[in-house]
């Protein structure tokens, strides 16, 4: 575990601050709850009239509209992450997480045949400081990078997210080149020189060696709702309430809709969720590591096909009913990690999903926690750090409610790689680290 002591050999990196908040990861069947506050948003007029208009929406524009509307959207106008947001993630918790994914994708770049050049893309990366720590701990293992290429690749649809996470990655200490217009719409260097673009859409990216990260990005992408009913599956409408003119309320489609035909056959559930832009983003996900090599690296909360009713929204750390002022909330479901799986058709190797606690442990967030430990002796950073790892690991917090799940070319499995001898007939390959404990050959 030499890898975690040189990452601990520098400074102690500021410890975030458990805030006394909810995270985004307890069941919450929304709809039927009192409001809380039924003010008349902007968003809310805007579905009023919309529906009156076409009718009965589903769950999927509902989400998208309230979501990612380019005028009145959540994500495009708020700061929702950390202690004045509305919900916090694991970056924000503690460093240890995203250094341990530094080490997962510098792993798999070793055990990959250490690629002259690679793209590290994350969808929807929050305020950066996710991709801050992973940054720091590729400039700690220098040594290791240093004749590799390294560029950086944003998907983020939210003007407000990018220009947080722009200050964040490069303390605009070099001009940032702006053009709405295009797709990189945005380019920048960051504080330790790596190049960094900014996109609105993965298609965008280049289709080059890359390593992709996709961590909370999954979960707020629209879902459409079902319920099964004596007459076959029926599709979960949001509709204006004839008793209250200002209201939203749940109905049920009176026929079949074709979003059905994402509903496998043989579904015992009598309630489901599906996902069908997830599907298309495994889909060009899988496309390109089958092509290009890499891999894609997972991490949300969900189930392997197992739930039922995961629609909610977060306001103020704090559960908020999803057809109360919409636009003011976040909206959330949980990620079916067994449609992930099917979507990716095969063309890649998928691993997991497996809970966040097992994941960790197998990278070495003990040792790690024992490393930042021993470099302090304040009481209140040791405390953060120990409350950070529980919140992060205890099974009644983050340890069980978050899984991790990776794409991987198949030929990772079966030891092949691009700089593999010729006169190695069989090759052994090294575990994907963290799905099986860390080793470095």
């Amino acid at each position: 575990m030499n890898f975690l002591a040189a990452a601990g050999a520098r400074r102690l990196c500021a410890v975030r601050a458990v805030l006394p908040c909810l995270w985004r990861g307890k069941y919450f069947s929304s709809g039927n709850e009192p409001a809380e506050n039924n003010s008349v948003t902007p968003m809310l007029r805007h579905l009023i009239y919309k529906i009156k208009s076409t009718g009965p929406i589903t769950v999927a524009e509902y989400m998208k509209e309230v979501l990612t509307n380019p005028a009145k959207g959540y994500y495009m106008k708020h700061d929702m992450l950390g202690e004045e947001g509305d919900f916090i993630t694991s970056p924000e918790i503690s460093q240890m997480f995203g250094e341990l994914l530094g080490i997962w994708f510098i792993s798999e770049w070793i055990a990959a045949g250490k690629n002259a050049a690679f793209q590290l893309v994350e969808l929807g990366p929050g305020k950066g400081t996710l991709l801050e720590d992973i940054l720091r701990v590729f400039s700690q293992l220098g040594s290791l990078l240093k004749n590799c290429d390294i560029s950086l690749h944003l998907v983020e649809v939210s003007q407000k997210l990018s220009e947080i996470q722009a200050l964040t990655l490069t303390e605009e200490k070099v001009p940032l080149e702006r053009n709405a217009e295009s797709p990189v719409y945005m380019k920048g260097v960051t504080k330790s020189g790596i190049p960094v673009s900014w996109y609105r859409d993965l298609q965008d990216v280049p289709k080059e060696y890359s390593f992709y990260l996709a961590h909370e990005f999954f979960d707020v992408l629209p879902v459409h709702k079902f319920q099964k009913t004596p007459h076959g599956w029926r599709e979960v409408l949001v509709d204006i309430d004839p008793q209250v003119s200002d209201k939203l309320r749940f109905v049920l489609a009176p026929c079949a809709t074709p979003a059905e035909t994402f509903i496998q056959d043989d579904e015992t559930r009598d309630h489901v969720e599906v996902c069908p832009e997830a599907g298309v983003v495994i889909q060009e996900l899988s496309q390109r590591i089958s092509l290009t090599g890499g891999a894609a690296l997972i991490a949300d909360y969900g189930h392997d096909g197992t739930k039922t009713d995961t629609f909610r929204g977060f306001r103020g750390h704090r559960l908020h009913d999803v057809l109360t002022a919409p636009g003011t909330a976040d909206l959330t479901a949980d990620v079916d990690f067994s449609y992930l799986r099917r979507m990716s058709q095969g063309k890649v190797a998928s691993l997991g999903p497996i809970e966040q606690q097992t994941f960790l442990r197998n990278m070495g967030i003990d040792v790690r926690l024992k490393i930042l430990l021993d470099k302090t002796d304040e009481p209140s950073l040791r405390q953060q750090l120990l409350q950070g790892y529980n919140m992060l690991m205890n099974p009644m917090k983050m340890g069980e409610r978050f899984n991790f799940l990776a794409l991987v070319p198949h030929q990772r499995l079966h030891g092949r790689n691009h700089q593999t001898n010729a006169r190695q007939s069989k090759p052994s390959p090294s575990p994907v680290a963290g799905f099986g404990e860390l080793a470095w050959k």
